[in-house]
């Protein structure tokens, strides 16, 4: 439903999820504070995140199998009911200030294509200083006709038609709440590899040798040293080192899709 001309624009909040009871009714609870309706698409939970989002005010739609997470998000802009659109994921909350800020942006005018905002992203119980994740901006809020969600799985987004101009930045932030704990963060890993393997396959990139002996300790170095995870102590080092071993478990799979493949041809 496009906005109709001179009145206040309006905004769709739409989250993706999937087996999110513990995160969802805050979420959507957080976006409701500056949006006109918040719409949760999920790929099929077997918890009661669907329940939850519902009671919390969201309109709920069910797409199962799950295509992807750029696919997902995609299918959620294009079902919402207004052309401006924030996507936030299911472990991010809007915090008070960032939904003041688009509240007063909308009294005065959303600006096409989009806006930016930075991420503070919270690990272990702390807010993180240092480190791949630091600083982390995203466009989150945008104008349907003018952006997309790209990327590569499962690293999706929002693609801005450079046409329309460049996104406004915003100083006010997400709270992103990524993992529960040590063994959270490692089943992400391992769900994130083999999405991410699958794709870089699919796109028909080669293993290769260097990728998999220098990438890793080159990513350990970046987080640790370059981008200050030094600053977060043991944290910052572990973080480093889930990073390595992301890398090194992707490439790793990808060697091992591309032998499969070669397996059964020759068979």
């Amino acid at each position: 439903m496009a906005e109709t001309g001179g009145s206040r624009p309006t905004i769709s909040g739409c989250i993706i999820a999937f087996q999110e009871e513990e995160h969802i009714t805050a979420c959507v609870q957080s976006l409701r504070a500056c949006c006109d309706e918040v719409l949760v698409v999920d790929s099929g939970s077997t918890d009661r995140t669907r329940e939850l989002a519902a009671a919390a005010g969201a309109r709920v739609v069910v797409n199962a199998p799950f295509p992807g997470h750029l696919e997902q998000k995609q299918l959620a802009a294009d079902l919402a009911r207004h052309d401006w659109v924030f996507s936030v994921d299911a472990d991010e909350r809007v915090t008070p200030e960032l939904a003041a800020r688009v509240r007063a942006l909308q009294a005065e005018g959303l600006v096409p294509p989009a806006y930016e905002m930075p991420r503070r992203n919270h690990y272990l119980g702390r807010v993180l200083r240092g480190g791949i994740f630091v600083p982390d901006r995203k466009v989150r809020l945008f104008h349907r006709g003018h952006a997309r969600w790209g990327g590569r799985n499962p690293h999706d987004k929002v693609i801005v038609d450079p046409a329309a101009g460049a996104p406004i930045r915003l100083r006010e932030p997400l709270e992103h709440f990524s993992y529960r704990d040590l063994r959270d963060h490692l089943r992400t890993i391992d769900k994130f590899t083999s999405i991410a393997a699958r794709s870089l396959r699919e796109e028909g990139r080669r293993f290769r040798w260097r990728d998999l002996l220098l990438r890793p300790p080159a990513v350990f170095a970046k987080s640790l040293i370059l981008k200050l995870g030094v600053r977060d102590g043991w944290r910052g080092v572990l973080i480093a080192a889930m990073a390595f071993y992301y890398d090194w478990l992707k490439y790793w799979r990808l060697r091992a899709q591309w032998r499969l493949a070669k397996g059964s041809q020759s068979s």
